[in-house]
């Protein structure tokens, strides 16, 4: 989505906010006249501490209807010092993706706070990361998805596609998948870019004719939770409705509860 009139004003009023605000101290910038109109950064100061042109970096702040990329964006907001909830605000009004949010490798661990979270929620619960692994779970998670968290390849869409198994347990098997990967692609349409993200698809292409074939069908939806049914193969049916919930500062991650389950007969 491009920004509106409305978002190039807002961005180059926020942009020349900061920048009135920032001490050259705080910036580090030295030298140069010491007498000033005002106790804040230059526009050329700011270009030249982020690496970018002053003519361009004006026009932005004069809301102009330039190009600018994540990485410009990022510079000017470390350049600036901006919080992370600043840096968030800066990036929505862009209508850009911020880099620093898809940051985190597969080998990292996941913030603390949302593994404490984990353990503190009674329903089944687990936690995706950009590219749908399963970073962490809880008890009732690990019991319930003994295929796929049982496993060592623990990505929810080589699961669904690749193990057969999953057709059996996750019931209306067609449907469902059809539905998962359209959440999939609405969810990475912003990292078009991402290697890991376009890697991962021309694997499961490759793999599964069945993904193959509705990745073309180009379905996109949000991630919308509702009603959820496994066929259980110690417990029978069960039914949960699922909510997913993204936690704020880490739109890397989601984390996903099934609450229930209620008796099957009592489904919608």
């Amino acid at each position: 989505m491009l920004p509106s009139v409305e978002h190039r004003r807002l961005l180059g009023a926020f942009l020349r906010t900061h920048r009135e605000r920032l001490t050259p101290a705080e910036a580090g910038v030295h030298g140069g006249s010491a007498r000033r109109r005002t106790p804040g950064l230059r526009r050329e100061e700011v270009a030249h501490l982020c690496g970018l042109s002053p003519t361009w970096y004006t026009w932005l702040e004069q809301g102009r209807d330039v190009s600018v990329s994540p990485t410009a964006l990022a510079r000017i907001a470390e350049g600036l010092h901006l919080t992370a909830a600043e840096r968030a605000y800066l990036f929505e009004l862009a209508r850009k993706r911020d880099p620093k949010s898809d940051a985190g490798a597969a080998g990292d661990r996941p913030p603390a706070p949302l593994l404490a979270a984990l353990d503190a929620i009674a329903a089944p619960a687990y936690l995706l990361d950009r590219l749908w692994n399963a970073r962490a779970w809880n008890a009732g998670a690990e019991r319930l998805f003994t295929g796929w968290l049982g496993g060592t390849g623990r990505n929810q869409l080589r699961y669904v596609f690749l193990d057969p198994s999953a057709r059996t347990f996750i019931c209306d098997w067609e449907n469902r998948a059809r539905r998962l990967l359209a959440e999939f692609r609405a969810d990475t349409a912003r990292r078009s870019d991402d290697a890991d993200v376009a890697a991962l698809v021309q694997e499961l292409r490759g793999a599964s004719p069945a993904f193959a074939r509705m990745w073309d069908d180009h379905g996109v939806l949000d991630r919308e939770g509702g009603v959820r049914s496994f066929s259980h193969p110690l417990e029978g049916l069960l039914v949960y409705e699922q909510v997913t919930l993204n936690p704020t500062g880490r739109s890397d991650y989601k984390l996903v509860m099934l609450l229930g389950p209620t008796a099957a007969e009592e489904a919608p």
